[in-house]
């Protein structure tokens, strides 16, 4: 069986990245695509990569009869999905890749997005998007919310430490290494080239920085009491990839049992031998994550350090992923493609 595939938001990073993906799915056929500022455009012209493929022209999302849409990605920016969801026929299957779905209480996504939840009754029916971790919900779901990039990165490290208890739950530090294309593709001062190259700088720093709402929301979940991060994200010079250092109190030893327990058999999250560390570059372009551990030179402490894509297995391979499950295809559908090297 052929499912018919809309993206919305085609014209940008993430709806890119679908598309490629897509590309080489045996089940799926894209019939729409969306670009509200580059309606009319042949996708070969926004995106010269992607010229070799029979894709729709770029259209308005009001232009688009979802009759015959199976399942419809939404890779629009934060604060514009909650109300084009909102309009969708309700039998329609979504995957979200924004964060306007990720935040299951509306007061806590109005502390972290500034603005009132649109869509009450959609954020009800919402699973999140973390696909080792809500599979089974993610096969019934008609509406999955992917996660941050930045929140995936630092969960597939510190989940299962804290469903194994191995970690003091007081103390955890995430430092942050994030790629420019995490920001998206619209034009910012701060990601011009000139300003961007041949430097490196954190930013929301203090406990600021939107992922920490999902932080906050999973972890406490697990953990069944509140549970705190200190994070700060970096903006390094690099188109894509995210690497987390992540500083905990526990041993060592224990910490990487529990988590080469916990994804022994899962397809895309690689435990490395104990004592190696991941390289971001060796998962660029990929669905897979690479997590490390070692132990610290203070006793009774350990680092973790995890990378993964942040536009694939961050964003929209994870998004594959889920739409995977929720049409009874094989969950590795069109994402066994190795990592670009060099």
């Amino acid at each position: 069986m052929t499912h018919k595939i809309a993206i919305l938001g085609a014209s940008g990073y993430t709806g890119a990245e679908l598309v490629r993906l897509i590309a080489g799915h045996p089940n799926m056929d894209i019939v729409a695509l969306s670009g509200e500022r580059k309606a009319g455009m042949s996708m070969a012209e926004v995106f010269p990569h992607l010229r070799h493929m029979d894709l729709p022209t770029l259209c308005k999302i009001e232009d688009i009869d979802f009759s015959g849409v199976d399942l419809c990605f939404c890779a629009l920016p934060h604060k514009t999905s909650q109300e084009v969801i909102r309009a969708l026929p309700k039998t329609l299957k979504i995957v979200d890749l924004s964060a306007d779905f990720r935040l299951r209480d509306p007061a806590a996504y109005k502390k972290w997005y500034g603005n009132d939840h649109a869509a009450l009754e959609q954020q009800d029916e919402a699973v999140y998007g973390l696909t080792e971790f809500y599979r089974d919900e993610i096969k019934g779901a008609r509406l999955v919310a992917g996660t941050g990039c930045n929140a995936a990165t630092g969960q597939f490290a510190l989940r299962p430490l804290i469903t194994a208890g191995v970690i003091d739950l007081e103390d955890i530090i995430l430092d942050m290494k994030c790629a420019v294309s995490g920001a998206g593709r619209s034009l910012k001062e701060n990601l011009l080239h000139a300003e961007l190259s041949e430097g490196y700088n954190a930013y929301s720093i203090g406990g600021t920085h939107r992922h920490l709402g999902e932080f906050d929301q999973e972890f406490s979940l697990l953990a069944g009491k509140p549970v705190k991060v200190q994070f700060t994200p970096h903006l390094m010079p690099a188109n894509r990839g995210i690497l987390a250092t992540v500083y905990v109190k526990g041993e060592a030893q224990a910490i990487y049992e529990a988590l080469s327990k916990a994804y022994a058999d899962e397809p895309f999250v690689e435990v490395l031998p104990f004592g190696t560390a991941p390289s971001s570059h060796d998962v660029r372009g990929s669905n897979f994550v690479h997590i490390g551990v070692t132990g610290d030179r203070i006793e009774g402490r350990a680092i973790v350090i995890c990378t993964l894509d942040n536009l694939t297995k961050g964003s929209s391979g994870q998004a594959l992923q889920n739409a995977n499950l929720m049409l009874g295809e094989d969950e590795t559908a069109g994402l066994m493609m190795a990592p670009l090297f060099p």
